[in-house]
């Protein structure tokens, strides 16, 4: 065998235990994301009814009784196919902080000590701010949102049609989980600004720079991100707008720490 195919077959084997690594990692996320389909399968009604909570407030702030709330399906398999998504999107959630952690241990071993001090931050703090996002859609955003189409129902006085909003259980799912989707992106927005800052590709100026045109981004997510009511189109934008702001902040007092470490280097270079 030549040198070079010596060096060739000595490189392998660093990619083939990355490659080993990778799938064991894998297989861990897939069975915990499994384990927590199954469970959230299980529980797939009450959890239906548990989102189905917003609905309940809106018909109590529309002035209707919480005995007429009522979701149909027009379909045989309409429910049950309803019920998969739910746990799929609630299994997600109930393995993410296995994922996390196969993620983490997966990268942790290529980085420097400070550098898996700096990762874990972020790692704790993604759940955290899609979980923030999401009650802001579960309490406030879902409620207010089925308030303004239960305004536009008609009770039918002589001489006009009886128009009443009776959602459909896969519709009313798609709805809530778009928003706590788009919401739960939305704010990650410090997260990504301030990995972006450390990573030099950015910075609070620049950020600050650049105010007018997130802003006018920020209505062009909404649109897309939401149904297509003006309500839920400025609940989404303006949220973000101000995550832009505290990601200004953020990436302002990170600057400030990377300049009083670099000044510490240097002080102790020169002692």
């Amino acid at each position: 065998m030549t040198r070079r195919e010596d060096d060739i077959e000595a490189s392998s084997a660093p990619l083939i235990e990355h490659l080993i690594e990778l799938r064991k990692r894998l297989i861990w996320s897939i069975a915990g994301f499994f384990v927590a389909f199954l469970i959230c399968f299980y529980f797939a009604k009450p959890i239906f009814n548990f989102l189905v909570i917003p609905y309940q407030v809106a018909t109590g702030w529309a002035g209707l009784h919480s005995e007429q709330v009522r979701l149909i399906y027009t379909a045989p398999q309409e429910f049950f196919f309803t019920q998969v998504k739910i746990a799929a999107f609630g299994g997600f959630f109930l393995a993410f902080p296995v994922i996390a952690t196969q993620i983490y241990r997966f990268v942790a071993p290529g980085l420097y000590r400070n550098e898996r001090g700096a990762f874990l931050p972020y790692l704790i703090a993604t759940p955290l701010l899609f979980i923030l996002g999401a009650a802001l859609v579960y309490y406030f955003f879902t409620p207010m949102v089925m308030w303004f189409f239960l305004s536009m129902q008609q009770t039918g006085a002589p001489g006009e049609a009886s128009i009443e909003l009776l959602p459909r259980v896969s519709e009313y799912l798609s709805l809530i989980m778009t928003l706590i989707f788009a919401f739960g992106l939305v704010f990650q927005l410090p997260v990504v600004a301030t990995l972006l800052v450390r990573a030099g590709m950015t910075s609070a100026k620049g950020l600050a720079g650049k105010r007018k045109y997130a802003i006018v981004l920020a209505f062009v997510a909404a649109a897309v991100l939401t149904p297509p009511d003006p309500m839920s189109q400025i609940g989404l934008a303006l949220p973000t707008i101000i995550l832009y702001e505290i990601s200004i902040l953020a990436a302002r007092m990170i600057e400030k720490k990377q300049a009083e470490q670099t000044a510490e280097r240097e002080a102790q270079s020169q002692a």
